[in-house]
């Protein structure tokens, strides 16, 4: 193995500690909200390779947990002791007991302490085959982290008491080009002096009118615009393209989005155009795409919704956070669209409660998507990022794709959804969705918490099962999605007749008598839900007939709108490769190999400095 005492000597070189290994990092963000705890990461051949910046000279802690805390947790610690380099795989059990990993597999590239800072360059496989190690994939993944002024001793890591945290990110997001021509003009949308409740968690709304060009624009970038200090206060931002028929007076108002007093020109703005995140990237469009400004088919007034997370109940927060966008006026090839595919929001996507695991799915049928593209692009059009959208019982998403019968790869997936991370993923490589091709936008939900039953619609306590697919070249559907049957679902429960014509919503049941003069949601409530029936009415959900919703822009609709279809026959299921483990001499040559190479480039740069001195 390289000697801990060469990485050292490399550290302490001239220069060495400002410039670090050399090696470029693609993506970096701080993890905590002061500013103490940087973390750089990067594809590097196989692996992933990450870079920690701690204001600390004693150990690093950094790792990967299903829920954010340090149970069942795949953690690394690392630092520099006594002028020694160090590094050490550990993990925690369901006691979060903290215990030394007898496969090592996080591998030390570099290490190196100042005065003030540590800094640790390692690097590890995406799947180690270690049954204590967490595989990293396309999901999020919550990334825990913690220091300490005292480097590790004999009896392990000493407790890091409150300097510790945890913050979703995605690893594996593509490296996209954010570098712009010089001089690019841009406009922003932010809120103006905002006040923040004193309460944990405050979504704001308010309306913008979309700058008015004289000729055709194209939005080539969009960044946040996060107030300075408000950085762990701003939890994310979704921006909606509202109905262009409204007036300048929408303008004055900004509101608490979801309140009953909400004003009725928010309900029009329902298609998401831009979100981003805590901890996400500015977004660029792909060299030959961009988002079209400035012509009669494009956004004229839009929503911006901020989410700020004020756990501590701070008092007297003014913000003026929001949305950049830069634009130029050399118009790239194609117009950029949004299609919105999955569950229609509607108090007939129905989850019992206390469910551990209950499954929706929304289609974007076949029948939507052949009527659409075959008048609009009949040779498809190309999906190139994806946003997967739930509340708060979301736990997973998938949009799955289907081309007669056979399923393709998966076209996004987040198996460990986050509520409070959202943001457009950018796809590996463009995806062609052609006339007559089918997708499903599949959601798991997590009830075990919730006495009664949780409805579709736009409160973070309601949910939503939805795909935001970014596409060129731009048609004209915006929604192509589909609603359950809801008579059949009301059946399950014992309902045999309800009162017509329908004249209240929601509608009121007639019979039986243990449910006569209620509404339907207040039987669905009524009902003695257990796990096993919660199971056997996903069961039956999943197989009812759904109501085809496929919209144009600005409400007007497609001519299958309306119609009912059933859940596609999957003839041939798309089916992943298993992932493969390396035998134990090929690891053990890949890792000799590795440490080989770092010894190599060590060895090199102490000889040049030396030879410079010299």
């Amino acid at each position: 193995m390289c000697s801990p005492w060469l990485l050292l000597l490399w550290a302490l070189l001239p220069g060495a500690a400002a410039e670090g290994s050399g090696r470029t990092f693609p993506h970096r963000t701080p993890l905590d909200s002061e500013g103490k705890y940087w973390l750089s990461w990067g594809p590097r051949d196989a692996r992933l390779a990450f870079r920690l910046e701690v204001r600390t000279a004693g150990y690093v802690g950094f790792g990967f947990s299903p829920t954010g805390a340090m149970a069942a947790a795949d953690i690394v610690v690392g630092g520099v002791a006594q002028g020694r380099p160090y590094l050490q795989d550990y993990f925690t059990n369901e006691n979060r007991e903290l215990k030394k990993d007898a496969q090592q597999d996080y591998h030390l590239d570099y290490a190196m302490e100042n005065s003030t800072h540590t800094v640790i360059e390692f690097t590890r496989e995406l799947h180690t085959c270690d049954v204590n190690d967490r595989t990293i994939t396309e999901s999020t993944v919550k990334v825990i982290w913690a220091y300490h002024h005292e480097d590790v001793g004999e009896d392990g890591p000493k407790y890091h008491n409150s300097n510790r945290g945890t913050k979703s990110l995605r690893l594996l997001n593509p490296e996209k080009a954010n570098v712009l021509p010089t001089a690019v003009p841009y406009f922003e949308l932010v809120n103006q002096n905002v006040p923040v409740p004193n309460k944990g968690t405050t979504y704001w709304c308010q309306m913008f009118k979309i700058p008015v060009f004289q000729e055709k624009h194209h939005v080539i970038k969009v960044e946040p615009v996060i107030q300075r200090g408000h950085e762990s206060l701003v939890h994310h931002i979704l921006l909606y393209q509202c109905n262009s028929n409204l007036n300048d007076s929408v303008l004055d108002y900004g509101h608490e989005c979801y309140h009953p007093n909400m004003p009725d020109a928010f309900h029009t703005c329902e298609t998401v155009i831009f979100a981003w995140a805590i901890g996400g990237e500015a977004f660029s469009y792909p060299p030959h795409v961009g988002l079209s400004l400035g012509t009669p088919l494009d956004p004229r007034y839009v929503l911006l919704e901020v989410h700020f997370d004020n756990p501590t109940y701070v008092e007297g927060l003014i913000d003026n956070s929001g949305l950049r966008f830069f634009h130029t006026t050399d118009i790239r090839k194609y117009d950029a669209g949004v299609i919105e595919a999955g569950l229609w929001v509607s108090l007939f996507h129905t989850i019992p409660p206390g469910m551990p695991e209950f499954q929706s799915e929304g289609h974007c049928t076949l029948e939507c998507l052949e009527e659409a593209l075959e008048a609009e692009k009949p040779s498809g059009i190309h999906v190139f990022a994806v946003l997967l959208h739930a509340h708060l019982a979301g736990r997973g998403i998938r949009l799955r794709h289907f081309r007669k019968g056979e399923e393709m790869k998966l076209l996004a997936y987040d198996d460990n959804f986050d509520f409070n991370f959202q943001e457009f993923q950018y796809l590996k490589e463009e995806r062609t969705i052609l006339p007559g091709d089918n997708l499903i936008t599949e959601c798991r939900y997590n009830t075990k918490d919730r006495a009664r039953m949780t409805w579709g619609g736009l409160s973070t306590r309601n949910e939503m099962c939805l795909s935001y697919l970014l596409y060129y070249p731009r048609i004209n559907l915006a929604r192509c999605a589909s609603i359950p049957d809801i008579m059949e679902q009301l059946q399950f429960i014992g309902v045999k007749e309800i009162y017509r014509p329908v004249t209240t919503w929601p509608f009121i049941i007639k019979s039986p008598k243990q449910y006569k003069n209620l509404s339907f949601m207040d039987a669905m409530n009524k009902f003695k839900w257990t796990k096993k029936e919660g199971l056997s009415f996903n069961k039956l959900v999943l197989g009812l007939p759904v109501n085809v919703r496929c919209s144009k822009t600005d409400n007007a609709e497609w001519s299958i709108q309306g119609m009912t279809a059933l859940p596609p026959d999957i003839e041939r299921p798309y089916k992943a490769e298993p992932l493969m483990c390396p035998s134990p001499a090929s690891s053990l040559h890949r890792s000799l190999s590795l440490q080989l190479l770092v010894c190599v480039t060590v060895l090199g740069s102490i000889l040049s400095s030396l030879r410079s001195w010299s």
